[in-house]
């Protein structure tokens, strides 16, 4: 069996005449049409598919509840919808069908719509505040389009059965099928904040009161605690660097003060060696200069540094003589 278009077909829009829907006979009225059947004397949670649209056969008999949808905790399963059809994975080409389990959708798109001026979003409220509480209506002025966004998803699950092929003026017929994801960033973080919340209060209400108002009261204590540690850590840290300025200052005060530098000794120099030859002297002047020559190499070797000449005291270990050497 060839299931690779299973779940994927698309129904084209109101342009495509070879699609056109017709308007359904029937309609549900939850004032007059809600009434108590077997599911609520037994363990059935989930609402009549037919009963939305307004054409179920058994009334009282029948095994599924005939009114609203219920809360959202009292569903055993998630995977499936308010009329215990199974999700898929990924929504149709068209966004109609069941819908998926891998987000949650409240909103609805409301296409083929007749706008009346200005009174449109009233007319759009009037006919879907009947499956549940509304939280938002966007109306697209000239394109025939609106979006309803519901409280409950439950709500926006029996809303979109109960308003296919309906009429709000004249003989229109509307095409109700599920909202795209609102690229908005704004609203995503307002989405994931509210799922968020509603994960919290459901953990919370499923939780003992007495284990929940322990824990707080811990938390409550061990902040206390940390606080105080705080302040008690606080003054010693500021002791300890005031002593520790006390004692540097006190070893700045008694410290002795720097011993002066002496002068280095200038080294001689040639003509503080050898005086000038006095004019018209014995000696001649390349005799004087000969003397300047000697006077200067001599005071070089006097100035240079001793020269480790000096023998190590384990030189001379090796140069002992050996009693083997003077036998033989």
């Amino acid at each position: 069996m060839n299931v690779v278009g299973y779940n994927k077909w698309a129904g084209g829009d109101r342009f495509d005449s070879s699609t056109q829907k017709e308007k359904s006979q029937t309609r549900c009225r939850i004032a007059t049409d809600a009434g108590y059947t077997r599911a609520d004397g037994g363990n059935n949670a989930y609402c009549c598919l037919y009963f939305a649209r307004g054409c179920c056969p058994y009334g009282s008999e029948c095994s599924f509840l005939h009114r609203l949808p219920p809360a959202q905790s009292s569903l055993p399963d998630a995977s499936l919808d308010v009329f215990g059809r199974e999700k898929h994975s990924d929504y149709r080409d068209d966004m109609g069908g069941v819908g998926s389990f891998s987000r949650q959708n409240r909103t609805l798109y409301i296409g083929r719509l007749r706008e009346i001026n200005s009174k449109t979003e009233e007319l759009v409220e009037t006919h879907f505040q009947e499956w549940g509480e509304i939280e938002r209506i966007r109306v697209l002025h000239g394109r025939g389009v609106a979006f309803v966004t519901y409280v409950s998803e439950l709500n926006a699950q029996f809303a979109k059965e109960a308003m296919m092929c309906q009429s709000m003026v004249d003989e229109e017929v509307l095409n109700v099928r599920w909202a795209t994801e609102d690229p908005n960033p704004a609203a995503k973080r307002s989405e994931h904040a509210r799922i968020v919340k509603m994960g919290s209060e459901r953990i919370a209400a499923k939780m003992n009161p007495e284990l929940v108002e322990a824990v707080e009261a811990l938390d409550r204590l061990e902040q206390e605690g940390s606080e105080d540690g705080l302040q008690k850590k606080r003054p010693q840290i500021d002791a300890d660097n005031d002593h520790d300025e006390s004692e540097s200052k006190r070893t700045r005060q008694h410290s002795p003060p720097p011993l002066p530098s002496l002068p280095t000794p200038a080294e001689p120099s040639l003509d503080q060696v050898l005086p000038p030859p006095p004019q018209n002297g014995l000696l001649s002047s390349e005799a004087i200069q000969g003397l300047r020559s000697l006077a200067a190499s001599n005071l070089a070797l006097k100035l240079q540094p001793l020269s480790s000449s000096k023998k190590s005291p384990l030189v001379g270990l090796a140069d002992y003589g050996s009693d083997d050497d003077d036998s033989t």
